[in-house]
């Protein structure tokens, strides 16, 4: 009897033991825990999947929303902005009129005073031409008389 006998012998000795033991019924509820153990982690990781997905559904769903929200801003922020504009137009012709309004105030002004002036020294030129050649030709009271109204009408018509 050989080795090889032997080595047989031993190894149905083994599996034997093995079966008496009951090695078989633990391998199988080894692997039976093993299988369960991979169904849950299969379980947990379709429920996460399924979280995800609804997770990822709202924030496109928040996405849509925001730029729907982005665009109505502006769009209203374009609508201020040209009634901003419209407004400071309309400012700046108010203001261009009221300027316009006082500088032709101050020119009408101007003209008055200058035609004033104007007009009270041709007076006084007037008055002392006036004066020299009554002074010239006219001697005495009378002359100091004419050359008075004379000079008191001239005002009036002048002023």
């Amino acid at each position: 009897m050989g080795a090889e006998f032997w080595v047989l012998v031993g190894f149905v000795g083994f599996v034997l033991v093995l079966l008496w033991v009951g090695a078989p019924g633990m391998i199988v509820k080894a692997l039976d825990a093993r299988i369960d153990k991979v169904k849950t982690e299969l379980a947990e990781a379709e429920r996460l999947r399924q979280e995800a997905a609804d997770v990822l559904a709202d924030y496109k769903r928040k996405a849509v929303e925001a730029e729907k929200d982005a665009a109505a801003i502006v769009e209203q922020a374009k609508s201020e902005a040209a009634m901003i504009a419209k407004e400071a137009e309309s400012r700046m012709q108010e203001f261009v009129a009221r300027r316009t309004k006082q500088a032709e105030q101050k020119i009408a002004m101007a003209e008055a005073q200058a035609t004033s002036e104007v007009r009270a020294a041709a007076a006084d030129a007037a008055a002392r031409a006036a004066e020299r050649v009554l002074a010239q030709e006219v001697k005495g009271a009378a002359a100091s008389d004419l050359l008075a109204k004379s000079i008191a009408e001239m005002k009036q018509r002048l002023n």
